[in-house]
């Protein structure tokens, strides 16, 4: 879809965006529309919690943080700013709104325990909390071993040692299994939290996720 000749307001760039990205899907059964829809709800409910976010940015960046992901992508981390430029230029949003929305886009993804989270905007900020609650709890847990089948990794490896990665190629070149990737990514999350609203309620699906792998490496010793 292409509008010319007008300048759509901020609930119509929403609304068109969310059918975009609905009919669009990204990736795998943990990168649908479902996770989609889950990110842009938790950005709404901590946007409500920051009166000085741009709500029209933050809305736009959680319902297009995940398009042409690098992990469906070949590793391209430019897929996604790019597909997100030619998405909102393709509906006249304004020129800073574009820039600030592709940029978030470029800097949500976690790439690697010792790489720095580098989101200098509030609005990017919350984007990138809503994006990491689903990556954490119960529906993290799914989303892991949902993204480890499709990736054919293994269930958990009882000689592997989990890895810091000091780089996003290091990150992105890994293999690991999906019990691993709990230390490598998932349990280090509620620590990076930017907002008052991402801390209070990963806290919570921290401590689930790790009663979930003391009950896992209990069944797997067949101690239960």
């Amino acid at each position: 879809m292409v509008i010319v000749g007008r300048m759509p307001d901020s609930d119509s760039l929403i609304v068109l965006t969310a059918a975009h990205i609905r009919q669009n899907p990204s990736g795998d059964s943990s990168h649908d529309w479902s996770h989609i829809e889950r990110v842009w709800a938790n950005a709404k409910a901590i946007c409500e919690r920051e009166p000085d976010a741009d709500r029209t940015t933050v809305e736009l960046a959680a319902l297009l943080h995940d398009i042409a992901d690098w992990k469906f992508h070949e590793g391209d981390l430019n897929a996604g700013p790019v597909a997100t430029r030619s998405w909102l230029t393709s509906i006249n949003a304004p020129a800073e709104l574009t820039d600030q929305v592709a940029d978030i886009v470029a800097r949500v993804s976690f790439k690697g325990a010792g790489v720095p989270d580098d989101m200098p905007t509030l609005e990017g900020r919350i984007v990138q909390d809503a994006d990491r609650l689903d990556a954490i709890g119960a529906i993290g847990i799914a989303r892991a071993f949902a993204y480890g089948g499709h990736a054919g990794r293994p269930l958990y490896d009882p000689d592997e040692v989990a890895v810091r990665h000091d780089s996003a190629a290091a990150y992105m070149a890994s293999n690991s299994s999906s019990v691993a990737h709990f230390h490598e990514k998932l349990l280090l999350l509620a620590d990076r939290m930017h907002t008052g609203g991402g801390r209070a309620v990963a806290q919570g699906r921290h401590a689930y996720m790790v009663g979930f792998l003391e009950r896992l490496q209990s069944e797997i010793a067949g101690e239960c």
